[in-house]
């Protein structure tokens, strides 16, 4: 007789066995490691110009020496630098990406459209999630005329064109970073918030479910201490499933001028570089291109994996 295990040992077993799985793992993890280097010298280089308040200036004066930002004082970021002398140079040792048309590092500047990807995907996340979870857990566990509200509020979002919908959100918040943040974070919860209501109205059904309301226990401890537990793979699923998703609707965002403004993102690099196609100057897009595409490409496949061993049903086969 096969040993019982954890659901989340099980999954992990399977994939480990996924060698396409593991790579795309083991991709994902060098993209982060990428994002934060390119955080890092973000900070380095914008701590010192942006004013802090007097309360936080102690903590700007620990950040300023833990990341050695005095030395570079006054300096412009590397991905910033321009040098006309050297503008549209194809790739070399010295610029393994070649330069745009302000001399600037092809390879700098896509570092930092990592950087903003992977902010742009955990901080949509961070907002979309919770939303999607905590309606998604009420209107499936108590039912009734809370569950009619969170149909006919994610129905509405739902019959709305999502890029629209972002486009609308992030114009009047204002352009950059936080028009992206809410504008994706405010509409992408829709699929999580149904998937969850489905699986707490067939998991408030269950056994354990009804023994512990015999036993006493609350609406709200059953709810998020016994149910939520046993769904959350959902939530882990839809994170790596709607993290390049975010990543595309920013690229497009920043393509068509409404998303990061002044700064190196992969949609502004695609929109400089497709009116130099004719000049012969292929790398900028190729290799922002390239980046976009392994990305969405290595999250997609590891979703996947991850969906089909997670999933219980498959669980249930394989044991």
């Amino acid at each position: 007789m096969r040993p019982s295990h954890s659901l989340w040992a099980d999954a992990w077993r399977q994939l480990r066995r996924n060698r396409l799985a593991m790579f795309c793992l083991w991709l994902i993890g060098a993209f982060a490691c990428v994002a934060i280097y390119g955080q890092v010298v973000y900070w380095r280089y914008r701590i010192l110009d942006a004013p802090a308040p007097p309360a936080l200036a102690p903590v700007k004066a620990v950040f300023v020496k833990v990341l050695m930002a005095e030395r570079v004082a006054g300096r412009v970021a590397p991905y910033n630098r321009q040098d006309l002398g050297r503008q549209y140079s194809p790739p070399s040792w010295k610029h393994p990406m070649g330069t745009d048309g302000l001399g600037r590092d092809v390879c700098q500047r896509v570092i930092q459209g990592v950087r903003i990807a992977f902010q742009v995907g955990i901080v949509t996340s961070l907002i979309a999630i919770p939303i999607g979870v905590l309606l998604g857990c009420l209107a499936g566990y108590f039912g009734g005329w809370l569950d009619d509200v969170v149909v006919w509020i994610y129905s509405i979002f739902a019959c709305m064109p999502t890029l629209l919908f972002v486009l609308a959100i992030a114009m009047m918040v204002g352009r950059g970073l936080l028009g992206v943040y809410l504008g994706i974070g405010l509409t992408t919860w829709v699929g999580l918030c149904r998937l969850i209501r489905a699986e707490v109205m067939k998991h408030k059904q269950r056994t354990y479910v009804q023994a512990a309301r015999a036993l006493g226990v609350g609406h709200y401890r059953i709810l998020f201490r016994h149910i939520l537990p046993n769904v959350f793979h959902i939530v882990i699923i839809t994170f790596s499933l709607r993290f390049p998703a975010a990543i595309g609707t920013e690229v497009i965002m920043s393509f068509l001028g409404i998303g990061v403004q002044g700064e190196p993102s992969w949609g502004v690099m695609i929109s400089n570089a497709r009116l130099r196609l004719w000049y012969g100057v292929w790398w900028e897009l190729a290799f922002t291109t390239a980046a976009i595409f392994l990305v969405v490409l290595a999250f997609n496949l590891f979703g996947d994996a991850l969906r089909d061993a997670l999933d219980p049903r498959l669980r249930t086969q394989r044991e």
